[in-house]
Protein backbone atom coordinates (compact mmCIF):
# COMPACT_ATOMS: atom_id res chain seq x y z
CA UNK A 1 0.00 0.00 0.00
CA UNK A 2 1.14 3.22 -0.10
CA UNK A 3 0.45 6.37 1.40
CA UNK A 4 0.49 10.18 0.65
CA UNK A 5 -0.73 13.65 2.31
CA UNK A 6 -4.17 14.95 2.17
CA UNK A 7 -3.73 17.42 -0.24
CA UNK A 8 -1.19 20.13 1.76
CA UNK A 9 -2.26 18.81 5.11
CA UNK A 10 -0.02 16.75 7.17
CA UNK A 11 -2.24 14.01 7.33
CA UNK A 12 -1.09 10.63 5.73
CA UNK A 13 -3.92 8.85 3.83
CA UNK A 14 -3.60 5.33 2.15
CA UNK A 15 -4.00 5.60 -1.83
CA UNK A 16 -7.24 3.85 -1.83
CA UNK A 17 -9.87 4.78 0.47
CA UNK A 18 -12.27 1.77 1.25
CA UNK A 19 -16.27 3.50 0.67
CA UNK A 20 -18.69 1.82 3.38
CA UNK A 21 -21.68 2.95 1.44
CA UNK A 22 -21.76 -0.99 1.07
CA UNK A 23 -22.03 -1.80 4.49
CA UNK A 24 -25.19 -1.21 6.41
CA UNK A 25 -28.47 -2.69 6.93
CA UNK A 26 -30.19 -3.70 4.04
CA UNK A 27 -34.15 -2.63 5.33
CA UNK A 28 -32.62 0.78 6.67
CA UNK A 29 -32.74 3.42 4.16
CA UNK A 30 -32.73 3.38 0.22
CA UNK A 31 -29.86 0.83 -0.18
CA UNK A 32 -31.57 -3.00 -0.13
CA UNK A 33 -28.11 -4.66 -2.00
CA UNK A 34 -25.97 -3.46 1.41
CA UNK A 35 -24.28 -5.98 3.46
CA UNK A 36 -25.36 -6.78 7.43
CA UNK A 37 -22.75 -6.25 10.06
CA UNK A 38 -22.02 -9.99 9.62
CA UNK A 39 -21.05 -9.71 5.85
CA UNK A 40 -19.18 -6.39 6.65
CA UNK A 41 -16.56 -7.45 9.16
CA UNK A 42 -15.01 -9.51 7.45
CA UNK A 43 -14.29 -7.23 4.60
CA UNK A 44 -13.15 -4.38 6.65
CA UNK A 45 -10.62 -6.29 8.17
CA UNK A 46 -9.28 -7.64 4.78
CA UNK A 47 -8.96 -4.19 3.70
CA UNK A 48 -6.84 -3.35 7.07
CA UNK A 49 -4.97 -6.19 6.71
CA UNK A 50 -4.10 -5.10 2.92
CA UNK A 51 -2.85 -1.48 3.96
CA UNK A 52 -6.06 0.47 3.61
CA UNK A 53 -6.45 2.76 6.62
CA UNK A 54 -8.95 5.65 5.13
CA UNK A 55 -12.43 4.79 5.16
CA UNK A 56 -15.35 7.07 3.81
CA UNK A 57 -18.65 6.39 5.24
CA UNK A 58 -21.89 8.94 5.90
CA UNK A 59 -24.76 9.94 8.35
CA UNK A 60 -26.96 8.51 5.64
CA UNK A 61 -25.83 5.62 4.30
CA UNK A 62 -28.67 2.50 5.46
CA UNK A 63 -30.01 5.22 7.93
CA UNK A 64 -27.00 5.72 10.30
CA UNK A 65 -25.87 1.78 10.26
CA UNK A 66 -22.99 1.66 8.22
CA UNK A 67 -21.24 4.25 10.44
CA UNK A 68 -22.36 1.98 13.36
CA UNK A 69 -21.04 -1.39 11.63
CA UNK A 70 -17.68 0.50 11.26
CA UNK A 71 -17.45 1.67 14.01
CA UNK A 72 -17.41 -1.35 15.87
CA UNK A 73 -15.34 -2.97 13.29
CA UNK A 74 -12.55 -0.33 13.45
CA UNK A 75 -13.11 -0.69 17.19
CA UNK A 76 -12.50 -4.09 17.50
CA UNK A 77 -9.40 -4.29 14.64
CA UNK A 78 -7.60 -1.52 14.75
CA UNK A 79 -6.01 0.87 16.58
CA UNK A 80 -8.06 4.16 16.54
CA UNK A 81 -4.69 6.44 16.36
CA UNK A 82 -3.89 4.30 13.02
CA UNK A 83 -6.92 4.76 11.00
CA UNK A 84 -8.42 7.90 9.46
CA UNK A 85 -12.77 7.64 9.87
CA UNK A 86 -14.09 10.18 7.27
CA UNK A 87 -18.06 10.82 7.53
CA UNK A 88 -20.66 13.25 5.88
CA UNK A 89 -23.33 15.56 6.97
CA UNK A 90 -26.39 17.42 4.80
CA UNK A 91 -29.04 14.50 3.64
CA UNK A 92 -32.06 13.85 5.59
CA UNK A 93 -31.92 12.11 8.57
CA UNK A 94 -35.37 12.54 10.50
CA UNK A 95 -38.59 14.19 9.64
CA UNK A 96 -39.12 17.81 10.34
CA UNK A 97 -37.75 21.15 9.06
CA UNK A 98 -34.13 20.95 10.96
CA UNK A 99 -34.27 16.90 9.84
CA UNK A 100 -31.31 17.69 7.09
CA UNK A 101 -29.31 20.15 5.60
CA UNK A 102 -26.14 22.46 6.75
CA UNK A 103 -27.69 24.50 9.24
CA UNK A 104 -25.61 25.34 12.77
CA UNK A 105 -28.04 23.49 14.63
CA UNK A 106 -28.20 20.57 11.73
CA UNK A 107 -24.32 20.61 11.71
CA UNK A 108 -24.24 20.20 15.49
CA UNK A 109 -26.99 17.64 15.70
CA UNK A 110 -25.79 15.55 12.93
CA UNK A 111 -22.02 15.43 14.08
CA UNK A 112 -22.64 14.35 17.81
CA UNK A 113 -24.89 11.90 16.36
CA UNK A 114 -22.81 10.41 14.09
CA UNK A 115 -19.81 10.47 16.55
CA UNK A 116 -21.88 8.01 18.74
CA UNK A 117 -22.53 5.97 16.23
CA UNK A 118 -18.89 5.85 15.13
CA UNK A 119 -17.83 5.01 19.12
CA UNK A 120 -15.39 7.51 19.06
CA UNK A 121 -14.69 10.98 20.09
CA UNK A 122 -13.63 12.63 16.90
CA UNK A 123 -13.91 11.84 12.89
CA UNK A 124 -10.50 12.68 10.79
CA UNK A 125 -12.21 14.29 7.95
CA UNK A 126 -15.97 16.10 8.21
CA UNK A 127 -17.53 16.65 4.85
CA UNK A 128 -20.30 18.19 3.59
CA UNK A 129 -22.48 15.68 1.43
CA UNK A 130 -23.84 18.61 -1.09
CA UNK A 131 -24.37 22.39 -1.32
CA UNK A 132 -27.11 23.76 0.77
CA UNK A 133 -29.23 26.02 -1.28
CA UNK A 134 -31.13 26.75 1.61
CA UNK A 135 -28.19 28.02 4.21
CA UNK A 136 -26.07 31.24 3.75
CA UNK A 137 -22.50 29.31 3.00
CA UNK A 138 -21.07 31.34 5.56
CA UNK A 139 -23.42 30.04 8.21
CA UNK A 140 -21.91 26.24 6.97
CA UNK A 141 -18.49 27.39 7.54
CA UNK A 142 -18.53 29.04 10.79
CA UNK A 143 -20.26 26.17 12.62
CA UNK A 144 -17.88 23.67 10.97
CA UNK A 145 -15.41 25.73 11.69
CA UNK A 146 -16.57 25.26 15.49
CA UNK A 147 -16.56 21.86 15.08
CA UNK A 148 -13.13 21.64 14.27
CA UNK A 149 -12.41 23.75 17.45
CA UNK A 150 -14.37 21.95 19.73
CA UNK A 151 -12.10 18.85 18.66
CA UNK A 152 -15.16 16.59 17.29
CA UNK A 153 -12.68 16.66 13.57
CA UNK A 154 -9.72 17.44 12.55
CA UNK A 155 -10.26 18.25 9.26
CA UNK A 156 -13.16 19.41 7.06
CA UNK A 157 -13.79 18.33 3.42
CA UNK A 158 -16.49 19.13 0.81
CA UNK A 159 -18.11 16.87 -1.97
CA UNK A 160 -19.75 17.38 -5.41
CA UNK A 161 -20.54 21.12 -6.25
CA UNK A 162 -20.04 23.21 -8.75
CA UNK A 163 -16.33 24.81 -8.98
CA UNK A 164 -17.49 28.30 -8.53
CA UNK A 165 -19.46 27.45 -5.25
CA UNK A 166 -15.96 25.57 -4.31
CA UNK A 167 -13.67 28.64 -4.66
CA UNK A 168 -16.66 31.03 -3.32
CA UNK A 169 -16.36 28.26 -0.11
CA UNK A 170 -12.37 28.62 0.00
CA UNK A 171 -12.27 32.36 -0.27
CA UNK A 172 -14.49 32.80 2.30
CA UNK A 173 -13.24 30.72 4.76
CA UNK A 174 -9.63 32.12 4.57
CA UNK A 175 -11.31 35.77 4.58
CA UNK A 176 -12.61 35.32 8.08
CA UNK A 177 -9.95 33.07 9.38
CA UNK A 178 -12.14 29.95 9.65
CA UNK A 179 -10.98 26.28 9.32
CA UNK A 180 -10.86 25.47 5.11
CA UNK A 181 -11.69 22.45 3.11
CA UNK A 182 -8.88 20.65 2.62
CA UNK A 183 -10.72 17.96 0.03
CA UNK A 184 -12.82 17.48 -2.44
CA UNK A 185 -14.90 14.21 -3.44
CA UNK A 186 -16.30 14.72 -6.61
CA UNK A 187 -17.62 12.14 -9.32
CA UNK A 188 -14.66 10.95 -11.50
CA UNK A 189 -14.36 8.27 -13.58
CA UNK A 190 -14.04 6.92 -17.24
CA UNK A 191 -17.62 7.21 -17.86
CA UNK A 192 -17.43 10.83 -16.25
CA UNK A 193 -14.53 13.23 -16.43
CA UNK A 194 -16.80 16.65 -16.61
CA UNK A 195 -14.47 17.33 -13.51
CA UNK A 196 -11.56 17.48 -15.51
CA UNK A 197 -12.71 20.71 -17.17
CA UNK A 198 -12.70 23.23 -13.89
CA UNK A 199 -12.90 21.26 -10.70
CA UNK A 200 -9.69 19.15 -11.26
CA UNK A 201 -7.49 22.11 -12.03
CA UNK A 202 -9.31 24.45 -9.33
CA UNK A 203 -8.38 22.09 -6.49
CA UNK A 204 -4.83 21.65 -7.83
CA UNK A 205 -4.05 25.18 -8.09
CA UNK A 206 -5.58 25.42 -4.39
CA UNK A 207 -3.69 21.87 -2.84
CA UNK A 208 -6.90 19.86 -2.40
CA UNK A 209 -6.92 16.69 -1.67
CA UNK A 210 -9.48 14.51 -4.48
CA UNK A 211 -11.36 11.98 -3.89
CA UNK A 212 -13.35 10.54 -6.38
CA UNK A 213 -16.23 8.56 -5.55
CA UNK A 214 -17.82 5.74 -8.16
CA UNK A 215 -14.33 5.54 -9.90
CA UNK A 216 -16.05 2.33 -11.19
CA UNK A 217 -18.85 4.41 -12.03
CA UNK A 218 -20.88 1.86 -10.23
CA UNK A 219 -19.51 -1.25 -11.53
CA UNK A 220 -20.17 -0.37 -15.08
CA UNK A 221 -16.28 -0.29 -16.07
CA UNK A 222 -16.08 -3.87 -14.38
CA UNK A 223 -18.06 -6.11 -16.95
CA UNK A 224 -18.89 -6.23 -20.26
CA UNK A 225 -21.66 -3.86 -21.70
CA UNK A 226 -23.80 -7.16 -21.92
CA UNK A 227 -23.56 -7.67 -18.15
CA UNK A 228 -25.53 -6.61 -15.24
CA UNK A 229 -26.02 -7.31 -11.48
CA UNK A 230 -28.59 -6.79 -8.55
CA UNK A 231 -27.10 -3.34 -7.58
CA UNK A 232 -27.19 -1.83 -11.42
CA UNK A 233 -30.66 -3.03 -11.78
CA UNK A 234 -31.99 -1.43 -8.41
CA UNK A 235 -30.09 1.30 -8.57
CA UNK A 236 -32.33 4.14 -9.89
CA UNK A 237 -29.38 6.78 -9.39
CA UNK A 238 -26.71 5.33 -11.18
CA UNK A 239 -29.62 5.41 -14.45
CA UNK A 240 -29.91 8.90 -13.30
CA UNK A 241 -25.82 9.48 -13.86
CA UNK A 242 -24.93 7.34 -16.92
CA UNK A 243 -28.67 6.61 -18.72
CA UNK A 244 -28.24 9.20 -21.24
CA UNK A 245 -24.90 8.67 -22.31
CA UNK A 246 -24.95 4.65 -23.52
CA UNK A 247 -23.86 4.65 -26.95
CA UNK A 248 -20.46 6.36 -26.17
CA UNK A 249 -20.10 4.92 -22.44
CA UNK A 250 -20.38 1.70 -23.96
CA UNK A 251 -17.48 2.39 -26.47
CA UNK A 252 -15.80 3.64 -23.12
CA UNK A 253 -16.30 0.45 -21.92
CA UNK A 254 -15.52 -1.82 -24.64
CA UNK A 255 -11.89 -0.20 -24.42
CA UNK A 256 -11.50 -0.71 -21.04
CA UNK A 257 -12.30 -4.44 -21.84
CA UNK A 258 -9.56 -4.82 -24.58
CA UNK A 259 -7.20 -3.20 -22.37
CA UNK A 260 -7.91 -5.58 -19.65
CA UNK A 261 -7.88 -8.51 -21.65
CA UNK A 262 -4.25 -7.85 -23.90
CA UNK A 263 -2.80 -7.29 -20.25
CA UNK A 264 -4.67 -10.28 -18.86
CA UNK A 265 -6.01 -8.48 -15.50
CA UNK A 266 -9.60 -7.63 -14.66
CA UNK A 267 -11.27 -4.49 -15.76
CA UNK A 268 -11.67 -2.98 -13.04
CA UNK A 269 -7.42 -2.92 -12.61
CA UNK A 270 -7.64 -0.89 -15.38
CA UNK A 271 -10.33 1.24 -15.02
CA UNK A 272 -8.63 2.11 -11.61
CA UNK A 273 -5.40 2.75 -12.98
CA UNK A 274 -6.23 5.35 -15.18
CA UNK A 275 -7.73 7.20 -12.22
CA UNK A 276 -4.92 6.75 -10.12
CA UNK A 277 -2.47 8.09 -12.80
CA UNK A 278 -4.02 11.41 -12.73
CA UNK A 279 -1.45 13.59 -10.40
CA UNK A 280 -4.84 15.70 -8.80
CA UNK A 281 -6.00 12.55 -7.70
CA UNK A 282 -5.32 11.59 -3.95
CA UNK A 283 -7.47 7.97 -3.19
CA UNK A 284 -10.07 6.85 -5.51
CA UNK A 285 -13.34 5.57 -3.29
CA UNK A 286 -13.44 1.99 -3.56
CA UNK A 287 -16.74 0.11 -2.79
CA UNK A 288 -16.33 -3.62 -1.99
CA UNK A 289 -18.90 -6.20 -1.37
CA UNK A 290 -16.78 -9.64 -1.76
CA UNK A 291 -12.80 -10.07 -1.43
CA UNK A 292 -11.93 -9.92 -5.12
CA UNK A 293 -13.00 -6.15 -5.30
CA UNK A 294 -10.02 -4.92 -2.50
CA UNK A 295 -7.35 -7.31 -4.25
CA UNK A 296 -7.94 -5.84 -7.60
CA UNK A 297 -8.25 -2.24 -6.04
CA UNK A 298 -4.65 -2.97 -4.70
CA UNK A 299 -3.34 -4.46 -8.02
CA UNK A 300 -4.43 -1.50 -9.63
CA UNK A 301 -1.94 0.47 -7.81
CA UNK A 302 0.70 -1.63 -9.76
CA UNK A 303 -0.80 -1.38 -13.24
CA UNK A 304 0.72 1.69 -15.06
CA UNK A 305 -1.06 2.21 -18.47
CA UNK A 306 1.24 3.59 -21.12
CA UNK A 307 0.40 6.83 -23.39
CA UNK A 308 -1.51 4.41 -26.16
CA UNK A 309 -3.68 3.35 -23.43
CA UNK A 310 -4.17 6.12 -22.08
CA UNK A 311 -5.83 7.52 -25.17
CA UNK A 312 -7.73 4.46 -26.10
CA UNK A 313 -9.58 4.74 -23.14
CA UNK A 314 -10.06 8.63 -23.39
CA UNK A 315 -10.46 8.68 -26.93
CA UNK A 316 -14.39 7.46 -27.59
CA UNK A 317 -15.47 10.43 -24.45
CA UNK A 318 -17.98 12.95 -25.38
CA UNK A 319 -19.54 15.68 -23.38
CA UNK A 320 -21.96 14.49 -20.25
CA UNK A 321 -24.52 16.90 -18.57
CA UNK A 322 -23.10 17.89 -15.00
CA UNK A 323 -24.13 14.85 -12.97
CA UNK A 324 -23.64 13.93 -9.32
CA UNK A 325 -23.91 17.26 -7.56
CA UNK A 326 -27.50 16.40 -6.05
CA UNK A 327 -27.95 12.96 -4.71
CA UNK A 328 -31.21 11.90 -5.83
CA UNK A 329 -34.50 10.61 -3.43
CA UNK A 330 -32.25 12.16 -0.46
CA UNK A 331 -31.97 15.34 -0.86
CA UNK A 332 -32.86 18.45 1.79
CA UNK A 333 -36.69 18.36 0.78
Amino acid sequence: MEYLRLGSTGLQVSRLCLGCMTFGVPERGSHLWTLDEEKSRPLIREALELGITFFDTANVYSDGTSEEIVGRALRDFARREDVVIATKVFNRMRPGPNGAGLSRKAIFAEIDASLKRLGTDYVDLYQIHRWDDETPIEETLEALHEVVKSGKARYIGASSMYAWQFAKALYLARLHGWTPFVSMQNHLNLLYREEEREMLPLCTDQGIAVLPWSPLARGRLTRDWNETSERQQRDQYGEQLYGATLESDRQVIDAVGKIAAARGVPRAQVALAWLLHKQQVTAPIIGASHSGHLTDAVAALSLHLNEQELAALEAPYVPHAVAGYQLAGQSRA
